[in-house]
C-alpha cells in the first residue's frame, strides 16, 4: 500500500512554493500601469512585458524535455533552481528604466525559469494522487491563480517603489520559495518520466480524443493569459470613463479578479472527478465565453454589475485549466504521457503569444469596451471540441469512465 502518511503537509508546502515562485510571472501586467504612466512605454512593449514570459516558458519547457532535467536532478532542487533564476530576473528589471531594452529580456529569462518551477510542482502534487487527480492538479493550478494575482496587491503594499514594487516583491517571494520547496517531498507515485518522444507530436495530431483535449485546451489558452495580463488595463479605462477612479482600488480588485479563480480550479477538479471533463470543461468555457461578450454591454451600467461579471469571468476562466491536463495524462499512453503533456503545454502558451500581443491593438482600433469579444472566440471552439471529445469510445478511459 502506497505510504501517504504526511500528504497534507507537503502538498501545502509544494502549493505554497508555487503561489510565491509564480508571483513573478505577472509582475509585468502589475507594473504596466506604472510604467505606463511614465510615458516611456508603447502599447506595443507593454504587452511585451507578458508576451515575452510565455516565449521564455516555451522555450524553457522544451528545453528542460529535451534535456530530461528533471530525471537528472532531484526534482526539488530543479524547482529552486528555476524559483531562483526567477527572482534574479525579477531583481534586474527593478534596476531598469522604464523602456529599457532589455526589461522584455528579462521577462524572458523569467519565463525560462518558471518552466522548471511549474511543470515540476505540478508533477510533486500529482505523485501524491489517488483517485483524486483531477482535484491535486486543481490545486497546483489554484496555486497558479493566486500566484498570477498577487503582484497586483505589490502597489497597495509599498506605493514608495511605484512600477517597482510588484518586480521587487515577487523576486523576494520567489526566493522564499526556493528554500520552502526543499522542506517538501515527492508522493510515492513519483516517477521518472521519459525523454521527449518526438513521435508524440504526430499522435497528438492524429488521435481523435487526444486531438481533441489538444484543441480544447487551445481555445482555453487564446483566452485566459490575454485576460489576465489585460483586465487590470481594462477595469482602469472603464474606471476612468464612468468616473470611478477615486472609488475603486484598481489594483485590489484585479487581484480579487484574478485570484478568486483559485476557488474555480479547486471547486471544478473536485467536481471533475466526480462527473466528468468534458462536461467540467464545456460548462467552464461556454461561461466564461459569455463573460467576454458581456463586458461590453455591462460597460455603462452599474459598477457592482461590472465588477460582479468580471469575478465571474475570474471564475470561470480558469476553472477548466487542470483537467485538460488531466485527460491528456489519462487518455496518453504511459510511455508518452509526459511528452504529449509538455507538448499541449508549449503549444497553449505559444498560442498567448498572439492574444496578449494582439488584444492591446484590437482595442486601440475598437475601444476597451469591446476589448475581451475577440476572447470569446477560444471557447466556442473549445467547447465543441470538449462535446465532440464526450462522444468518443476514449472518452471513457477520463475520470475513471466519467467522461
Amino acid at each position: 500500500m502506497a505510504d501517504l502518511s504526511g500528504k497534507p503537509r507537503h502538498l501545502a508546502l509544494i502549493a505554497l512554493s508555487q503561489v510565491l515562485a509564480l508571483s513573478v510571472w505577472f509582475a509585468g501586467a502589475a507594473a504596466l500601469p506604472g510604467l505606463q504612466d511614465t510615458g516611456a512605454l508603447s502599447p506595443f512593449a507593454g504587452a511585451a512585458l507578458s508576451s515575452a514570459v510565455q516565449l521564455g516558458f516555451v522555450i524553457g519547457a522544451l528545453t528542460s524535455a529535451v534535456l530530461g532535467v528533471a530525471d537528472r536532478y532531484d526534482a526539488r532542487h530543479v524547482f529552486a533552481a528555476g524559483a531562483s533564476v526567477a527572482a534574479l530576473m525579477s531583481g534586474a528589471a527593478v534596476l531598469l528604466e522604464p523602456g529599457s531594452f532589455f526589461m522584455p529580456l528579462t521577462r524572458l529569462g523569467a519565463g525560462a525559469a518558471l518552466a522548471f518551477v511549474y511543470p515540476v510542482g505540478m508533477k510533486l502534487a500529482a505523485s501524491w494522487a489517488k483517485g483524486d487527480t483531477g482535484l491535486l492538479i486543481g490545486l497546483l493550478v489554484g496555486a497558479l491563480t493566486l500566484g498570477s494575482a498577487s503582484p497586483h496587491l505589490a502597489p497597495v503594499i509599498t506605493d514608495t517603489l511605484g512600477w517597482r514594487a510588484p518586480f521587487a516583491l515577487s523576486g523576494l517571494a520567489a526566493l522564499a520559495s526556493a528554500v520552502l520547496i526543499l522542506c517538501a517531498r515527492a508522493g510515492p507515485a513519483f516517477k521518472r518520466a521519459a525523454r521527449f518522444d518526438p513521435r508524440a507530436i504526430r499522435l497528438s495530431l492524429t488521435d481523435p480524443a487526444l486531438a481533441r483535449v489538444n484543441l480544447g485546451y487551445l481555445g482555453h489558452m487564446w483566452e485566459l493569459y490575454a485576460f489576465w495580463a489585460w483586465v487590470g488595463v481594462f477595469l482602469a479605462v472603464w474606471a476612468e470613463q464612468n468616473a470611478l477612479s477615486s472609488s475603486i482600488s484598481i489594483p485590489v480588485t484585479t487581484f480579487v479578479i484574478v485570484g478568486v479563480g483559485a476557488l474555480g480550479a479547486l471547486g471544478a477538479g473536485w467536481i471533475a472527478d466526480r462527473v466528468g471533463r468534458t462536461l467540467v470543461t464545456s460548462v467552464a468555457m461556454a461561461l466564461s465565453g459569455a463573460c467576454a461578450l458581456l463586458s461590453a454591454w455591462v460597460w455603462s451600467g452599474p459598477a457592482a454589475l461590472m465588477i460582479g461579471l468580471l469575478v465571474i469571468y475570474g471564475v470561470t476562466v480558469i476553472a477548466d485549466s487542470a483537467q485538460f491536463s488531466a485527460a491528456a495524462a489519462e487518455l496518453a499512453p504511459p510511455d508518452k504521457a509526459g511528452s504529449i503533456l509538455t507538448l499541449q503545454t508549449a503549444l497553449g502558451f505559444a498560442l498567448t503569444l498572439i492574444t496578449v500581443q494582439l488584444l492591446p491593438v484590437w482595442a486601440d482600433v475598437t475601444g476597451w469596451r469591446f476589448a475581451f469579444w475577440p476572447l470569446a472566440l477560444g471557447p466556442m471552439v473549445g467547447v465543441w471540441a470538449m462535446l465532440s471529445l464526450r462522444r468518443q469510445t476514449d472518452a471513457s478511459k477520463m475520470a475513471n469512465g466519467r467522461k
